[in-house]
């Protein structure tokens, strides 16, 4: 007697198919970057550490309000095509890129420090010192 097997034509198709990673990617651009942000506290204040690789200390923006950090970002596209050149695939993200994040204490903003060195944003964010409470005398 003979062995009958069944063999399904797609089931050949797609066991190939994914061994190796696909990307699918509006026209052939990466996704958006993710900033990475380091957060450290001490007695005074905290030190935060943001990765912004490729960005231009112009472009980058701190906002305070409070015990909320905000820093957004934004790279330009600058377009270099020369004549008779085609892009196949561009691997640069341009656009914005933002985060926001609560500590656990408000910041003084007079005396709050940025820095940018090397694509690492790096702020110094003293705590507001806290108002102490005030007993009444009753007279």
């Amino acid at each position: 007697m003979s062995n009958l097997t069944r063999r399904d034509p797609l089931d050949d198709f797609f066991r190939g198919f994914f061994v190796r990673p696909v990307e699918f990617g509006s026209n052939g651009n990466t996704e958006s970057p993710q900033m990475r942000v380091d957060v450290k506290e001490n007695a005074e204040g905290y030190e935060v550490h943001a990765e912004l690789p490729g960005m231009k200390k112009e472009d980058i923006h701190v906002h305070i309000d409070g015990p909320v950090v905000s820093i957004s970002a934004e790279r330009k596209q600058e377009k270099e095509i020369k004549e008779g050149e085609r892009v196949l695939r561009t691997e640069r993200y341009f656009g914005k890129v933002s985060r926001s994040f609560q500590l656990g204490q408000d910041i003084d903003e007079a005396r709050a420090a940025a820095r940018f060195n090397d694509g690492v944003l790096e702020l110094t964010l003293p705590k507001k010192a806290e108002a102490q409470a005030k007993r009444l005398t009753i007279a």
